[in-house]
């Protein structure tokens, strides 16, 4: 019985071929200065890529309504973080072919499991606020004490 054999790879597609066995077979550690995972956390982790990240978790949304959601976030900062979630593959830019044109922003499949966790995570930090707040007084109580 032949077994089937993958078609040969062209020259246009065997360097990326190339490149993205390459990155299978690295071994990613955030804890390695160098690792290319330390400025997508920094995306994501940053000022306002949780909130971004946690703004879009309910839907597509457009530019202005996410600013109004994510409180404080200028529309420099709001643009910048959108590129670099787009980037890294967590958000996805549509224009509408409208006129006006029309840009949304919604998760990526990476981005929605992400966002999930993050989710979980400030659940987790608001449902815990009063013995944070308790500690904080208890810190600032003991340090004017000294």
């Amino acid at each position: 019985m032949d077994t089937p054999t993958a078609p040969p790879k062209t020259a246009e597609t065997a360097p990326e071929a190339a490149e993205e066995q390459r990155v299978r077979e690295l071994e990613f550690d955030v804890f390695a200065r160098a690792c290319p995972s330390r400025p997508v956390l920094e995306h994501l982790t940053g000022r306002w890529g949780v909130l971004v990240l946690a703004g879009l978790h309910h839907g597509p949304a457009r530019f202005n309504a996410l600013r109004r959601r994510v409180d404080g976030v200028s529309e420099k900062m709001l643009a910048q973080t959108l590129q670099a979630l787009e980037r890294d593959g967590f958000v996805h830019r549509e224009v509408r072919a409208v006129m006006p044109p029309r840009v949304e922003y919604s998760l990526t499949e990476l981005g929605r499991t992400t966002a999930a966790k993050l989710i979980d995570l400030i659940e987790h930090l608001e449902a815990h606020m009063p013995a944070v707040l308790a500690a904080q007084q208890r810190h600032d109580r003991e340090r004017d004490g000294d």
